[in-house]
């Protein structure tokens, strides 16, 4: 066999390579659960659906909500597991002050619908809408990983106002950490979902806090930090030494929680009291 029908052989392998990726990257990308949280596995974690039964449900909320919320969080989860298994935010949230809507996106937690950027964030827009809608005070949103990019989706063209966002291990856009990743293939030609979360926040004003795993082996640091570096608004950067993308949580103290609600909400409550949001026209 010569070198050129060697050659051939070979990039007709690697063509079809490539062509079965793109055929099948949702199921590289997306890790939904399909589990339908049981009402004991709600109760547990002090959580109800939101905001109406199976049929309908968008999230989750807390069962007991009879505190006093200066202001509403809208969470968005990362890739694995589904929105009820986050109770911890409500927690965090409640005792600084934020009602908190748990999201959960089509093709998770027993939610229809297909995975995928353009399903998510439009979705995710109509979820903070609704929320906006029901509850008072300024709108902020927090995501973490992929959820991050879809809190940054909807910032870019938001169906109410939003006052800031928290984006914890957020990358600067998913093709560059694909390429990262997938460094044998061409990641920009044949990603489909990208997520560019620099050019979705070029025109926010609002206030963002960014958390950051310094030794993050799923989104490296240095993309959180172009992010960050990126913004035009006002930001605020907390780094979690020796932390990596799944339990940066166990390292962010009650301390730099309320730093960080501090920060979301010392601004906010100035030009915005609890009073609700009106839809933007």
């Amino acid at each position: 066999m010569n070198f050129f029908l060697l050659a051939v052989l070979i990039g007709c392998a690697y063509a079809a390579f490539c062509g079965y990726t793109y055929l099948i990257q949702d199921n590289l990308l997306y890790y939904p659960n399909p589990l339908v949280p049981s009402q004991a596995m709600l109760d547990v974690a002090g959580l109800t659906e939101w905001p109406g039964g199976h049929s309908s449900f968008r999230g989750f909320v807390a069962s007991d909500s009879k505190g006093e919320y200066s202001a509403l969080v809208v969470v968005f989860h990362g890739n694995a597991g589904s929105a009820w298994q986050r109770d911890y935010y409500v927690d965090i949230f409640g005792t600084l002050g934020f009602r908190v809507v748990l999201a959960e996106y089509p093709g998770y937690g027993g939610r229809p619908g297909r995975v995928g950027e353009e399903n998510f964030i439009e979705d995710a827009k109509e979820t903070v809408r609704l929320a906006a809608r029901q509850f008072n005070g300024p709108v902020f949103l927090c995501g973490e990983s992929l959820g991050a990019a879809v809190a940054a989706g909807v910032a870019c063209d938001p169906p109410v106002d939003i006052a800031g966002l928290i984006l914890i291990t957020p990358w600067d856009s998913l093709v560059d950490v694909a390429a990262r990743h997938y460094w044998y293939l061409p990641v920009r030609w044949l990603a489909r979902d990208r997520y560019d979360s620099v050019v979705n926040l070029t025109e926010f004003k609002g206030r963002v806090a960014v958390v950051l795993a310094e030794k993050d082996e799923i989104v490296p640091v240095r993309h959180g930090e172009k992010l960050f570096n990126s913004l035009k608004t006002d930001k605020k950067l907390w780094r979690l030494p020796g932390t990596g993308h799944n339990n940066w949580a166990s390292i962010l103290s009650t301390k730099k929680w309320s730093e960080i609600a501090n920060f979301m909400l010392s601004e906010a409550l100035k030009t915005n009291p609890a009073n609700g949001q009106g839809e933007k026209k």
